[in-house]
């Protein structure tokens, strides 16, 4: 931080043009850079890790770690908010080339978005994100926020990864993503199996598989959901199980989208 002070003793750059018109002052004036940490590279990752607590929909180790950060910073370096076109434009030197990392994931975060098949036109950090689990979360979540609304008036509730063992000694379970039983009785009405994928048709093994889920749950409603419409849906009856395919379309109006499988579901 650059600065401009009388001081008792030299420091940095001498004024002398200030000194020769005020002889008689004997405080010098100087001008100085102040190492400190309360600059607009902190400031950025300060205002990014509030507003990522803040957003309250993170897993307690994440959220734990989110904010020992914040208080390692807070109290030092001034709190002032940013937006994400902060994050980007910015001059990198080899002062301060550590950062360049951080303001990218801070404008990831900031800017509220997502990742996307297209090439744009900042550079980021590369990740990976297991999709079939985000998938499998998120259908769960919309399920259970909107579980007074469309599952509780048709008698549901939901189990979200219902183990199952398969031996005595517990070696051999299943985890069944999401299962919708009776309230009243407990009994097992629906399994469901997500698949983040768009087949044009569901395969054999993913067939097997639900029905499987079925068979040890005691259920005759066995279903696959998809992200979109596939070309062949199934809705079949083997045996004593039906087995469907049914569209929870995230591309779409996601309300819209939840409303439309679930009335899909119960018909």
């Amino acid at each position: 931080m650059n600065r401009t002070e009388r001081l008792n003793c030299l420091r940095g750059r001498l004024n002398i043009s200030h000194q020769i018109c005020r002889p008689w002052d004997i405080k010098p004036k100087c001008h100085y850079y102040e190492q400190t940490a309360d600059i607009e590279d902190n400031q950025l990752l300060l205002w990014t890790l509030r507003q990522i607590t803040n957003h309250g929909i993170i897993r307690d180790a994440v959220s734990c770690k989110v904010r020992q950060a914040y208080r390692a910073l807070h109290g030092t370096i001034s709190l002032s908010p940013f937006e994400a076109y902060n994050c980007t434009g910015r001059t990198y030197n080899r002062l301060n080339e550590d950062y360049q990392t951080l303001h990218a994931l801070c404008r990831f975060f900031l800017d509220q978005s997502g990742p996307s098949l297209q090439q744009g036109d900042r550079r980021m950090l590369p990740f990976l994100v297991d999709m079939n689990r985000l998938f499998e979360s998120f259908v769960a979540a919309w399920l259970h926020e909107h579980r007074h609304e469309v599952l509780e008036p048709h008698g549901l509730k939901l189990k979200v990864q219902e183990k199952v063992q398969l031996s005595d000694n517990h070696a051999l379970h299943f985890n069944i993503d999401l299962v919708l039983a009776d309230i009243a009785t407990g009994m097992t009405r629906y399994v469901l199996d997500t698949k983040y994928k768009a087949p044009k048709f569901p395969s054999s093994g993913d067939i097997q598989q639900t029905i499987a889920y079925a068979e040890t749950k005691g259920t005759t409603e066995a279903v696959l959901i998809y992200p979109q419409d596939l070309e062949q849906p199934l809705n079949t009856r083997p045996n004593r199980i039906r087995v469907r395919s049914l569209t929870f379309a995230i591309a779409n109006d996601l309300e819209i989208s939840g409303r439309s499988f679930i009335q899909s579901l119960l018909c």
